[in-house]
């Protein structure tokens, strides 16, 4: 009996500890990018210098945005659908600067590596949340 209460202890707080999240701030998210993007490209010290500062910029604006939009949605205020216009809008606006910033500091080759690397990220992701919502559908099924 003793073993059996001592493994549900052990279980209930492994599986609490696991759903603990823990959040990167965003020097540490803009410095873990750096380093995935010098392996995959070869960065050299000056691109990787002008890279952390582009990167670091963007992760405290969108932590900014982040935070506004939880604040609003804790309140019970949901975006209205020009509110959500805007913001869709303004994050593709800010994907095409994030871009043409890239393109000057990267070279040519770099820069076709990284593209082709965005590529395969969306293609992997829609995969994915296709592949989540067939499972959601078939449990859906069986439930029912």
């Amino acid at each position: 009996m003793k073993k059996l209460i001592v493994t549900i202890v052990l279980v209930i707080s492994s599986l609490s500890f696991a759903q603990e999240k823990s959040k990167l701030s965003p020097e540490q998210q803009t410095e873990l990018q750096v380093k995935k993007m010098t392996l995959d490209l070869d960065l050299d010290a000056n691109q990787q210098k002008e890279l952390r500062t582009i990167l670091l910029e963007n992760a405290k604006k969108r932590e900014a945005k982040k935070m506004a939009l939880k604040e609003k949605m804790s309140k019970g205020q949901k975006p209205t659908t020009d509110e959500q216009f805007e913001m869709k809008s303004k994050m593709l606006d800010d994907k095409i600067e994030h871009k043409a910033q890239l393109k000057k500091i990267l070279k040519p080759e770099q820069f076709q590596k990284w593209e082709q690397n965005q590529e395969n990220r969306t293609k992997n992701l829609n995969q994915k949340r296709k592949n989540s919502k067939e499972k959601r559908k078939a449990t859906q099924k069986i439930q029912e």
